[in-house]
């Protein structure tokens, strides 16, 4: 039972394995922190990686990457919040003064994670930084960081979202070099393929066709006007170009290194990248949004194992394909989106499936990691109900 020092946090114990433990409550480490109390936080498809056993995951770490809630405390260098307010923090941690910070992008700070180029809450490899799965959070560099919210409890579902997966979907778009009036083939309609794909529509464009297997996801995916192309019924690019009548101008990644053959019995990384360079017009653009990451304890073979995955690099040349990828920089973006949504221009929220308390949470990523009929989008409520 939590105390003035300690909270509840789902804590990672080993794969498939997380449990609700007692934690030491956050504190104000530097003079830029803020300690916020989380009304929601989400569970995302990255976090099955570590989930599964599928990165260098530790038991101990704090799940937790999208992160909303209440400013409770604030450290004496905070001029730009005050307790009370409510915020959303891009699931990117960034110090807001390092070349790529100045330049706009952020998930490749390298002032938050000595030796490497991003930081992110609750996330292996990426800093120090506990997540938000949990009573409480620590904010660093909180006013560069944290993003305003209206006060009260309008728009929680939707906000939610933009601390990780409306931007990342809106990313892996803009990276393709979209613009309105084009085609697009958006492969995977997970939570992040959904919004890469509402993303499009909310852009103006023309057809736009969703890939999956999943008949709930495809099914959410016609809901917002979209294309849905199911892959175990044919092979996935013949289908684009025939509705299409030809190779559409740009297609996006929002599966990832763990993408599956067309009858799901086996992983293949490389599955999507070969059908988007197979699917895209010349000179057309590719946005890989998926994640991908440098080592992969349960990979199928020693290359992939080593994030060296294979691409038909001469057909993507002879094409003159242009190529987008890397983290989502939400910063650019979630303040835009965050402004769509007041407008009642966006409503994400379409996405999630189950609202659930902490105590839930274990019982939830099983259910989740299972892609059982109707689980599409988690999102927590750590201190009971918003």
């Amino acid at each position: 039972m939590a105390s003035a020092t300690t909270m509840q946090a789902l804590n990672y114990i080993g794969p498939y394995k997380v449990r609700v433990e007692e934690v030491e409550k956050p504190k104000i480490e530097h003079p830029d922190d803020i300690i916020v109390k989380v009304t929601t936080a989400a569970i995302c498809g990255s976090d099955l990686h570590m989930y599964e056993g599928r990165t260098a995951a530790e038991p101990g770490i704090t799940f937790g990457h999208e992160n909303m809630g209440i400013v409770e405390e604030l450290g004496e260098g905070v001029t730009l919040l005050k307790k009370g307010d409510r915020v959303v923090m891009p699931f990117n941690v960034a110090d807001g003064r390092c070349r790529n910070c100045e330049e706009g992008k952020t998930a490749f700070c390298t002032g938050v994670n000595p030796g490497f180029a991003g930081g992110a809450y609750g996330y292996v490899a990426m800093g120090p930084y506990r997540g938000g799965q949990a009573q409480y959070i620590r904010i660093p560099y909180a006013d560069f960081n944290a993003l305003k919210l209206p006060p009260g409890k309008e728009h929680e579902s939707d906000f939610i979202l933009l601390a990780d997966v409306f931007p990342t979907g809106w990313h892996g778009v803009e990276i393709s070099g979209f613009k309105s009036g084009e085609s697009i083939a958006v492969f995977g309609a997970g939570p992040v393929g959904l919004m890469a794909a509402y993303s499009a529509v909310l852009r103006g464009g023309s057809n736009i066709y969703v890939v999956d297997r999943v008949p709930e996801r495809l099914k959410a995916a016609e809901k917002i006007g979209c294309i849905p192309i199911d892959f175990t019924k044919g092979d996935a690019v013949d289908q684009i170009i025939a509705h299409n009548m030809g190779m559409v101008d740009r297609s996006v990644d929002a599966v990832g290194y763990q993408a599956v053959n067309p009858n799901g019995s086996s992983e293949k990384p490389n599955i999507v990248l070969e059908n988007m360079i197979r699917v895209t017009r010349p000179c057309g653009g590719l946005g890989i949004a998926g994640l991908y990451v440098p080592s992969d304890p349960g990979a199928s073979d020693a290359a992939s194992a080593n994030g060296m995955i294979s691409l038909s690099f001469g057909k993507l040349f002879e094409k003159g394909l242009s190529i987008g990828t890397g983290q989502c920089n939400v910063k650019a973006y979630n303040r835009y989106l965050r402004d769509m949504i007041i407008a009642g221009k966006a409503k994400p929220s379409f996405v999630i499936s189950h609202e659930i308390g902490l105590a839930d949470a274990e019982d939830a990523y099983d259910k989740f990691d299972k892609r059982e009929n109707g689980w599409t989008k988690v999102i927590i409520h750590p201190n009971g109900g918003v």
